[in-house]
């Protein structure tokens, strides 16, 4: 037994306003499967992949069974998650022609690596041989395997927020991983002058950088029109859009799904923009540059990405080439050779 006076400093909650967990020492635990199966849906819904076969594309999350959970232990979070998935695709041939099939991922858990994630693809009873069954095992198993890391990188992030209660000196511990990933994400020097930084209360994630690239058969002028035009923004996504076409004028786009804010406009030549899908991290932007060239008689739209979330990137790779490139294509009959 302590002395009087010496107690355990575990204990000692004057220094906490709250006097809740001192210094993270006590079990938490949150349930995290209902928000787990809401944001799995939701990744998983609509999710495709085109090909010279045609174009497939998951529009059932027909089964979703499991449970997840996140503890704290002296600071550190522990990450419990295991579901069992069937889902249906629907393939389309570039006849038209239309396919069904299942797939079925039996065990993503904790305990298996994102590589080694078995994923089942298969076709619907009598249905006939397509290639598209080859196209969806191949192309839509590596972006279903990129969602699902997706949903990991969220369960990590988005969910553990206030989990780490603040010390008795104002600062939070950082889970063991975070801060590993800040150590390659953040190599900023700070001079031995410079104040240091103030702590942030953020959740640091790991990001990337890519571009794309596509030509359509129109003008720079036009096309830079069309982005910025609340009239056929909504043309081209089939949805009621906002769009305030000024530096500092914020847009929303896919009911809601898309938004973000110009941060420069220079006509008929480039946009700059704050952009995010609304799934991602509470506040974080990606900045996305469309540079408009004239190639004489078409435009070649060069689209720089950069600080995408690396668990985002395929899907947001696919979702500019079809909700933004492949649908004005197709609505404003500027179609070109894909790239």
């Amino acid at each position: 037994m302590a002395k009087w006076g010496e107690g355990d400093p575990r204990w000692i909650v004057e220094e906490r306003a709250d006097a809740t967990n001192v210094n993270n020492w006590h079990w938490t635990e949150r349930d995290a499967t209902s928000w787990s199966s809401d944001k799995l849906k939701e990744l998983l819904l609509g999710l495709h992949v085109q090909g010279e076969e045609g174009v497939c594309e998951v529009t059932e999350v027909g089964k979703l069974e499991g449970e997840a959970s996140i503890n704290n232990r002296k600071g550190k979070l522990i990450f419990f998650y295991e579901w069992n998935i069937k889902a249906t695709w629907t393939g389309t041939s570039k006849t038209g022609i239309k396919y069904k099939g299942n797939v079925e991922i039996p065990n993503l858990s904790d305990e298996n690596d994102m590589d080694d994630l078995d994923i089942r693809v298969s076709l619907c009873k009598d249905e006939p041989d397509t290639p598209l069954l080859g196209l969806m095992r191949k192309e839509g198993a590596k972006v279903i395997r990129s969602v699902l890391g997706g949903y990991i990188g969220h369960l990590k992030s988005e969910f553990t927020q206030g989990m780490i209660l603040p010390t008795a000196n104002g600062l939070s511990k950082q889970p063991e991983e975070e801060s590993q990933s800040k150590a390659k994400v953040d190599k900023t020097r700070i001079d031995s002058g410079s104040p240091a930084p103030e702590p942030s209360t953020g959740v640091k994630i790991p990001t990337c950088k890519f571009s794309l690239k596509e030509t359509f058969l129109t003008s720079p002028e036009e096309l830079y029109r069309i982005f910025l035009n609340q009239e056929m923004v909504q043309a081209f996504t089939h949805a009621a859009a906002v769009v305030d076409a000024d530096r500092g004028g914020k847009f929303r786009l896919l009911e809601g799904n898309v938004c973000g804010e110009f941060r420069e406009l220079i006509p008929d030549e480039k946009i700059v923009m704050k952009w995010r899908f609304k799934t991602w991290p509470c506040e974080h932007y990606a900045t996305i540059t469309l540079n408009f060239l004239d190639r004489g008689g078409e435009t070649e739209l060069r689209a720089e990405c950069k600080g995408v979330p690396v668990n985002e990137e395929e899907r947001t790779k696919q979702g500019w080439k079809r909700y933004y490139f492949g649908a004005i294509k197709q609505t404003f009959g500027y179609g070109a050779q894909l790239y």
